[in-house]
């Protein structure tokens, strides 16, 4: 028989094992990364340059996409249904960071803390410095990747800022009058965008956050399209569009999904179109997923 002080040492292990902080912590514990590598970490952290901030003025913007239904394969029709109707929505004034959030600032998150950069993401830094000789320096301006959907909104929170909602991504994206692309209605090509690429081992094949000068959005902010797909901070609705309030939406209060907005380095083009959605489970990493972060505006930054 066991002793009654076991028995209650091992439910009290079993309890604290199902509960959600402890299961997660034990269950997905990542090693520490190696001492060379650990080198490397430090080093690409230390080179961060902060993204500049770009203001969206208060106003109404055209969301979503009108229904088209006789031309499939066009750039003009509906990713799905997701994206409809089309109307106007209102957005207060805010702030968008013009660059996602960089590899380095993400260390540097991570560092002060003292997390591991996940298994996945500390094997691709590892190879493609062994393997591909990338540099430190190459690798602290990567767009920030393997990143969870709670970790990009603790970033955000700890830089005084938060994810942005769906519709001020789509805004800042698209601009006041419904751009197709964050450049307008040119179909893209590798000089505006970076996308459509492959590599054998899923390598990711990244552009500098800080350019993307030539594909710019209508209020200036780079790599709305390709890259890195972006975290927003809304759950993903199928409908939402179709009953969101008019002015300032927040998206729906509950969801199994998270939002993805603006297609990756991997996307074809028509995951690149600023109004089609896509979602994912906010515990997912991926090689093709970052963010950039935003702000309300305050009247100290108006102009």
């Amino acid at each position: 028989m066991i002793p009654r002080c076991l028995n209650l040492l091992l439910l009290t292990f079993a309890l604290a094992w199902l509960h959600p902080d402890f299961s997660f912590a034990a269950r997905n514990s990542t090693p520490p990364p190696t001492q060379e590598l650990a080198k490397h970490l430090t080093s690409i952290a230390k080179i961060t340059i902060a993204s500049p901030t770009i203001r969206i003025p208060e106003g109404p913007f055209l969301l979503g996409s009108m229904r088209v239904d006789d031309d499939p394969y066009g750039m003009g029709t509906q990713f799905d249904d997701t994206e409809l109707p089309q109307h106007r929505v209102w957005l207060d004034a805010y702030e968008i960071d013009r660059d996602e959030v960089s590899l380095s600032e993400y260390l540097i998150y991570l560092q002060s803390r003292k997390l591991h950069p996940s298994k996945e993401l500390q094997h691709l830094i590892w190879h493609v410095i062994t393997v591909h000789s990338v540099s430190d320096e190459t690798l602290a301006q990567w767009p920030a990747l393997y990143v969870t959907w709670k970790e990009a909104d603790g970033l955000c929170r700890s830089q005084g800022k938060r994810l942005p909602t769906e519709a001020e991504w789509e805004k800042a994206a698209r601009g006041p009058d419904g751009n197709r692309f964050p450049w307008g209605d040119t179909l893209p090509d590798s000089s505006l965008a970076m996308f459509g690429q492959h590599h054998v081992h899923e390598i990711p094949i990244l552009a500098p956050v800080s350019s993307g000068e030539a594909g710019k959005s209508y209020y200036g902010v780079h790599h709305m399209a390709g890259n890195v797909a972006e975290w927003v901070n809304d759950w993903f609705g199928f409908d939402y569009y179709a009953y969101m309030p008019k002015r300032n939406p927040p998206g729906p209060t509950s969801g199994r999904y998270k939002s993805l907005r603006g297609g990756s380095w991997k996307s074809r083009p028509i995951m690149l179109r600023t109004a089609t959605r896509s979602g994912a489970p906010a515990d997912q990493r991926s090689a093709t997923v970052g963010f950039r972060c935003a702000k309300s505006a305050t009247a100290a930054s108006a102009p």
